[in-house]
């Protein structure tokens, strides 16, 4: 196993484990993200010799603070990345910070942004690609709502959002729908989408600082959440399909949303 030398390789993998609290983040983007933007929250690097060469200026930087960075068998990673589709690296470290709803709605107010809130949004697939489309379309924070909130992102919702997460200011709430009411009440427009809605998204005007709500997969906004929007948008269906999946059409809506920005 690899530091920055040949010698190094033979070190033992189970050095990447760690005494304090950490949060495991899998696959190359998402790893390399959280080098670019909290790289000081690093603790641990392990990957494979077939991403060795994109992380050079990882390895050197971990050389240079004394962070182990571990170059291990693909068994290896994939016992400690507990999956195997880490894509070569995982990095261990401290865990991300969540902010308040209260900041992203004062963040919104600033600069008249957008957020997207996640009503009951599960499938830790759909969370992260509508993370990634967030982040691509400029979108500046999320805010996840459940019943339970957990800890942590789901390790694949960080791998499948390519990086997105380490961009987005990130808040949790176990009651969206108040969360929302507070926003509202501090100048936030909200905006649910709903295929049902006889608003095309696309021949509204938006009124921004807002915040997109999308509910869950099947189930969609809950009523107390739907109680809290503004208005309810929906994507016109041209075709013989009358919905989408709920991170394609989180895509098309910030499309919508932020045309013209």
């Amino acid at each position: 196993m690899r530091q920055t030398d040949r010698s190094s390789r033979s070190a033992d993998a189970s050095q990447a484990g760690v005494s304090e609290p950490t949060e495991a983040i899998q696959g190359l983007r998402a790893g390399l993200a959280v080098f670019a933007r909290r790289r000081r929250d690093i603790r641990r690097v392990v990957h494979t010799h077939a991403v060795r060469r994109e992380l050079t200026e990882l390895a050197r930087w971990a050389s240079t603070h004394h962070v182990p960075c571990i170059e291990a068998a693909d068994r290896e990673v994939d016992r400690l990345a507990a999956s195997s589709h880490h894509e070569g690296l995982c990095i261990f470290a401290r865990p991300r910070r969540w902010f308040s709803a209260t900041e992203i709605a004062d963040a919104l107010l600033q600069c008249g942004g957008v957020a997207v809130g996640l009503d009951r949004v599960r499938n830790p697939y759909n969370v992260g690609a509508i993370l990634r489309s967030a982040a691509f379309f400029g979108v500046e924070g999320a805010i996840i709502g459940g019943s339970v909130p957990g800890p942590d992102l789901a390790a694949t919702a960080v791998r499948v959002a390519e990086g997105g997460a380490e961009e987005l200011r990130l808040a949790r709430t176990t009651d969206l729908a108040d969360t929302l009411g507070r926003l509202r009440a501090q100048g936030v427009r909200v905006f649910g989408a709903d295929a049902r809605a006889p608003t095309d998204a696309f021949r509204f005007t938006f009124v921004r600082p807002c915040m997109l709500v999308v509910g869950h997969e099947r189930e969609g906004l809950t009523p107390r959440v739907r109680a809290q929007c503004d208005m309810l948008v929906a994507i016109a269906a041209t075709g013989r399909i009358d919905s989408l999946n709920v991170a394609v059409a989180a895509g098309v809506l910030f499309a919508a949303l932020l045309r013209g920005r």
